[in-house]
């Protein structure tokens, strides 16, 4: 909103005192995040902008804020949205109380499904919300070309948004095998963005590899999972941003590296995280906290949760609480814990109230599934011998292995191994493009029974199941097909659970408080079959994925990410 002189004047006078701030919180200790201390004051708020800070200020309204600590509002560096598992709308709702005032999302999720369709839901959605949502032009739609996406986002089109006053530049650029190889498409899309903002997503690129990504002019990576390797992308001057997820969990790794000097080139991030460990655990509260918890001093942990991302993507008017910048403010009642207490936006204390009356835009996406109900035998896994690939799930981790194992053999080829903890996993496209299946094996669901399906597939989200059987598997299957997308958990052919997901098979129409009820459902009906895996849903959604290392599958079938071609 265009700032006027009248507003100047105001801002000025509230400023010296001379006349009462619009809103004052009272006797505050706020973190100075410049010399990372605590001062006893009061701040004064005018509009949506702090005027007064280490004065005495009277308010027309006033907060007392007693034994309270003011920190900035939280900025959350890098999310998919989508995988929230609730709309734009839903996703302000849960985590703005929580202190994240700011988040920079990729909805290349919905992108992969619907082409410019989706990126242009999220683009009129982040203008209706209460918090301020960035959204990024998604890179890498198709991620790659091993899988079956449901549209393409070219370099033409993503120029048409680069001066969206929502956008900050280029999402997460995925296809560094492309970008190795200079591709075509991917040169296209680095060229048409240069000298803009470029997120990474870089996991494991090391030493001249590391040199040559960097050089295309991209700037962050939160695909960083160790110490060793986060202390090279910042000494070559990639800001490291620190991730805890749903499923991929970096905090405890990174916090080591964090410290005075390198806080403002680290920021923090959640990537994918679904209402049940938001409510269980917290949004960027729970990552600020378990770093503190881990050793980190606190004014170093607050500082990459607010001044580190604003500087970095260019917001400069937030993550100071100073004179002249913008009043997103956190008052927690425990600094060390990081119990956020209460939450000011723009100026304006977050309560119900601040939700209604929002602007938000049609629903777009329903009925994306395309793909006709399957039988048992479509599973079936013909194959010369018995020493297969097998892939190999880490708990906590996208990042998988590339095992072996050697199978037992049925009348119509190769089977699951229980004993071995060997599944079958099968990926199927869904977009209605054609009618594709990848098979493959993998290890570490624990499943003694039944089976896994979900349309949520990073990135092409294509339809994953994983299961014992093959009969099991496909009542899975049909189960999402006919829901138009979701999560489904089966045995004997019967549905145990589900979760539905019909906008672009990736969100629910629910309120968030629903979609958490029905994930500790199916999460409960996942237990009774021997999963024991945190999150297994989306640990079986990033199997598909085929820039992460080691072996993915996709709908094209197995994938040697190392190498990245197909296995035959």
């Amino acid at each position: 909103m265009p700032v006027t002189k009248a507003d100047l004047g105001h801002r000025i006078d509230q400023a010296r005192g001379q006349e009462r701030a619009d809103l004052v919180i009272k006797n505050v200790r706020m973190l100075d995040v410049v010399h990372g201390t605590l001062h006893r004051t009061d701040i004064a708020i005018c509009g949506e902008t702090i005027v007064g800070t280490l004065e005495d200020y009277s308010g027309a309204v006033e907060i007392d804020g007693s034994d309270r600590v003011a920190v900035p509002g939280f900025i959350d560096a890098h999310v998919h949205v989508e995988s929230s598992l609730v709309t734009p709308g839903e996703f302000d709702r849960c985590v703005l109380p929580r202190g994240t005032t700011t988040a920079v999302c990729d909805p290349h999720e919905i992108s992969n499904v619907l082409g410019e369709a989706g990126l242009k839901y999220f683009l009129d959605a982040s203008e209706g919300l209460a918090m301020d949502l960035r959204v990024q032009l998604s890179s890498c739609v198709p991620a790659t070309g091993l899988e079956t996406s449901g549209a393409t986002l070219g370099a033409s089109v993503l120029a048409k948004y680069r001066d969206h006053p929502r956008t900050l530049g280029l999402a997460e650029f995925m296809n560094y095998p492309g970008l190795f190889a200079k591709e075509s498409e991917v040169m296209d899309k680095l060229v048409a963005f240069a000298g803009r903002h470029i997120d990474g997503h870089a996991p494991l690129v090391r030493g001249k590899d590391l040199n040559g990504y960097l050089a295309a002019g991209i700037r962050n990576c939160h695909e960083t999972t160790g110490a060793e390797e986060a202390q090279e992308k910042l000494a070559k001057g990639m800001q490291v941003l620190i991730r805890d997820g749903s499923v991929s969990r970096d905090v405890a790794a990174l916090t080591p590296i964090l410290n005075a000097r390198t806080a403002p080139f680290c920021g923090f991030c959640t990537d994918d995280r679904n209402p049940l460990e938001i409510g269980q655990e917290g949004h960027m509260d729970h990552l600020i906290r378990t770093a503190i918890g881990l050793g980190a001093d606190p004014a170093d942990a607050y500082r990459a949760a607010s001044w580190s991302s604003a500087q970095h993507f260019g917001l400069r008017d937030r993550g100071l609480l100073a004179p002249g910048w913008r009043a997103d403010i956190v008052l927690l009642d425990d600094y060390e814990s990081c119990t956020v207490g209460q939450v000011l936006r723009a100026g304006r204390v977050v309560t119900p109230e601040i939700f209604e009356g929002r602007r938000l835009p049609e629903i777009v996406g329903l009925n994306s599934v395309k793909r006709k109900p399957v039988n048992a035998e479509v599973f079936a896994h013909p194959a010369t011998a018995a020493t297969q690939p097998v892939i190999g799930v880490l708990p906590g981790k996208i990042v998988t292995e590339f095992r072996t194992a050697s199978l037992p053999f049925g009348a119509d080829g190769l089977k699951a191994d229980i004993g071995q903890d060997v599944l079958k996993i099968a990926v199927l496209a869904r977009h209605g493009v054609n009618e594709n299946i990848g098979r493959g094996f993998v290890q570490g669901f624990g499943l003694q029974a039944g089976a896994l399906a979900s349309s949520v597939g990073h990135d092409s989200h294509n339809i994953c199941v994983v299961g014992t059987n093959e009969a099991d598997m496909a009542a899975a299957v049909n189960r999402v097909i006919a829901l138009g997308g979701g999560f489904v958990a089966a045995k004997d052919g019967a549905v145990l659970a589900d979760l539905p997901l019909p906008v672009a098979g990736l969100m629910s129409l629910l309120p968030f408080e629903g979609v958490d009820g029905q994930l500790r459902t199916l999460r409960a009906a996942v237990r009774t079959l021997g999963c024991p895996l945190e999150e297994p849903f989306l640990q079986l959604a990033f199997l598909p994925l085929p820039v992460i290392p080691h072996l993915k599958i996709t709908d094209f079938g197995l994938v040697d990410v190392d190498r990245f071609r197909l296995i035959a």
